[in-house]
């Protein structure tokens, strides 16, 4: 047998694949092995529109013999690589490039010998090899790589992709996965967004970010996209736009102030208010404190500011907006340092003072903020949630709540915020309050533009945006906008309000009539409705037929598996959908799934207490997401529940034992099936003809899925 040959057979068998993999061929397919990926770290440096990226890899021969194999890299899909360069162990390799088609013949040979399109994902892409000899008994083996691409640029986003879906390939977690990228622009940096995972973005200045990944003891299952946009603007407007055929559009909108401190600063109006009731006392009390503590010695100095501690009643230090100054800030600290946690909840109290103080002499124009943070719910004074909740519709006032424990009144929290356009934190018992205080303090301690709204050019006719009420934009922050949109267009109008003064700033932007990629923005935006669909259910105490039947359908549709929608899926499913496209009611462990998820799905009906608290959490989290991570809510109660779920061209493609069930399938008007023998001559024609079914083959041998209207059955 050549070695080729080897190769082709025995690939999928014998690999462990990062974003690259060694082949160990053998005598057999039986005697084929993995090696073990130790860890697996990319640094990424990008110059305006080209990315230098440098992958360190360490594999590990767990056996007792030296060995003999064959390094294999794909490429991004669509790159045009220069400047490669590879070592072995330290030392210099020589690599063959192999193109697109070349690396495809290479892929659909792995599926006719082996019976397994997993490579498949990596049709249209090209690849690097090298012969590796030798790998040593019971050793590592340390390749490391790098290579330039000039990076493609879509509407106002260049999009760097890295390609480390692993799931299929890795035989064991890979005990390290990082990817650290360095963006630096000739002009400003303003919007980077992270569609795929959940990584941290750290803005050094105007024209430079740090973003970074990390897990442990991990497979990924998805490739690794960033976008940034770059503008030299005081604040910077980018879209990014997904329109498959015969659909309305879906849209990314991102608005993004400049970083340097150069940019204007609005004074705002601040009231810090603490619940001093005795549940508060001991470690929660010195945290609060301590968090408070941090606004304090972090207010701007044209800022106003007052303090109230709230129990049985509540006082509030200066009884109005006071100028920030040292003597000031060195009188609220010795407020806050006699605070004593004992009696009652008199939230109503609270707010009145806090609102009396937000309301007089505030300027126009000028943001107010009232940070309220609590551990209970109101036993004092008004304590009917709805009441209360009036009481914060003042114009202008954002009312930001941080609550701590079990024991709270979640939906007086939430309309709270809900009013007042504001948000919501929640923290349990044993966990640090001034942690997310003083994140959440920065992110609203330097306003540059309030009362933000969005105006569409002609054209182009949008709907269904979230968030609904837009927050208002700091200095270091940016806004995302996900929504859906009709017709097409070119123009879109910031307006917002600066120092009272309203003020309009038009961008050229791309609504396009069709548009194949940035697929992922789809389930984003589904994300972000459901939650919302989801808050209205819950906060109202009423299940209404068409809010209910929108959740499931855009649940099922996008593959938003959370233990709400899981139990909305199977009640739906068990109705109007047929048993050929049954997804988790086909599961074996439906029965107990659909027990389980109920409880949850009930949870969404309590007021107050542990279940509510992780229904408000949960919700809110899917109204706030931006990458496919924070999609998945509820996991840890969910099993594998999410694994089986892959998105494919922005839809949710489900996994009933060997089989792959497109989610369009139930809603295509054509129920006419064309049936495909897996690895026939006719199954590679139709990849040939539609290269875009590349996606839908390679999740296995027996996929059901939906192209241009047709459903499509591929058995083995």
């Amino acid at each position: 047998m050549s070695w080729r040959a080897a190769v082709l057979q025995l690939l999928l068998a014998a690999s462990a694949l990062a974003d690259g993999m060694i082949v160990v061929p053998r005598a057999t397919p039986a005697e084929a092995f993995p090696l073990a990926v130790r860890y697996h770290r990319v640094q990424v440096e990008i110059r305006d529109a080209v990315a230098r990226t440098t992958v360190d890899q360490e594999f590990f021969n767990p056996t007792g013999a030296r060995l003999e194999g064959m390094y294999i890299f794909p490429l991004p899909a669509g790159a045009v690589i220069s400047n490669f360069s590879m070592e072995i162990d330290g030392k210099a390799a020589r690599a063959e490039l192999l193109d697109a088609a070349k690396a495809r013949g290479i892929y659909e040979g792995i599926v006719r010998s082996m019976r397994d399109p997993a490579l498949l994902e990596y049709a249209g892409n090209g690849a690097f090899q090298v012969r590796i000899f030798p790998l040593e008994p019971r050793a590592g083996k340390r390749v490391r790589l790098s290579y330039s691409e000039a990076l493609h640029r879509d509407g106002d986003f260049f999009a760097y992709t890295y390609s480390l879906n692993t799931e299929k390939f890795s035989s064991a977690p890979l005990e390290d996965v990082s990817i650290r990228a360095d963006l630096r622009s000739s002009r400003g940096l303003k919007s980077i967004f992270c569609p795929t995972h959940d990584v941290e973005i750290r803005r050094t200045g105007d024209n430079t970010a740090v973003v970074g990944f990390e897990e442990k003891q991990t497979k990924p299952d998805a490739d690794f996209t960033l976008y940034f946009s770059t503008d030299d603007g005081g604040v910077g407007l980018s879209v990014l736009a997904y329109r498959p055929p015969g659909e309305d559009g879906y849209f990314l909108l991102t608005a993004t102030p400049a970083y340097d401190t150069s940019t204007t600063v609005l004074p705002k109006d601040i009231t810090l208010v603490v619940d001093t009731s005795g549940s508060m006392a001991g470690r929660k009390m010195a945290q609060a404190k301590r968090a408070i503590r941090y606004c304090l010695d972090h207010l701007n100095s044209s800022d106003r500011f007052d303090v109230i501690r709230f129990s049985t009643d509540a006082e509030a230090l200066f009884g109005e907006l006071a100028p920030v100054s040292a003597a000031n800030v060195a009188r609220a600290q010795s407020f806050v340092d006699g605070m004593e946690a004992i009696g009652g909840t008199n939230a109503d109290e609270a707010l009145t003072l806090a609102l009396r103080s937000n309301a007089a002499p505030a300027d126009a124009g000028r943001p107010r903020v009232v940070i309220f943070l609590t551990d209970g719910k109101p036993t004092i004074g008004e304590t009917d949630e709805d009441r209360l909740v009036q009481k914060a519709r003042k114009p202008g006032v954002r009312v930001f709540t941080f609550g701590i424990g079990d024991d709270l009144d979640t939906h007086f929290l939430d309309k709270l915020t809900e009013v007042t356009r504001a948000a919501r934190v929640y923290v349990g018992e044993t966990e640090d309050i001034e942690l997310p205080v003083s994140l959440f303090y920065e992110k609203i301690r330097s306003p540059v533009l309030v009362d933000l709204a969005i105006a569409f050019g002609d054209g182009v006719n949008a709907s269904q945006l979230h968030p609904r009420d837009l927050p208002d934009l700091f200095r270091g922050s940016q806004l995302m906008l996900f929504g859906r949109y009709r017709g097409s267009g070119d123009s879109v109008t910031l307006r917002g309000t600066v120092n009272g003064r309203r003020v309009s700033i038009p961008y050229k932007a791309s609504f396009p009539a069709r548009s194949d990629a940035n697929a992922l923005i789809a389930p984003l935006w589904a994300a972000q409705r459901i939650g919302y669909l989801l808050d209205q259910i819950r906060l109202s105490g009423r299940e209404e037929k068409e809010l209910v039947g929108e959740v499931t359908a855009l649940a099922r549709r996008f593959g938003i598996i959370t233990p709400y929608t899981s139990y909305l899926i199977m009640e739906d499913e068990k109705v109007h959908i047929g048993a050929a496209n049954q997804t988790l009611n086909a599961l074996p462990s439906a029965t107990q799934l659909n027990a389980r998820m109920k409880g949850d799905y009930d949870a969404m009906k309590q007021k107050a207490g542990a279940p509510s608290v992780r229904a408000s959490k949960e919700v809110d989290a899917l109204r706030n997401s931006v990458n496919s991570v924070q999609t998945k809510q509820g996991t840890s109660r969910m099993g594998d529940l999410n694994a089986r779920t892959k998105n494919v061209q922005g839809r949710a493609v489900y996994q009933v034992g060997s089989n792959w069930v497109d989610s369009a399938a139930a809603e295509a008007k054509n129920q006419n099936v064309r049936r495909i023998r897996f690895a026939s001559t006719d199954y590679f024609t139709f990849l040939q003809q539609e290269p875009q079914a590349a996606q839908f083959l390679s999740l296995g041998r027996n996929v059901r899925f939906v192209m241009n209207g047709q459903i499509y059955d591929v058995t083995d």
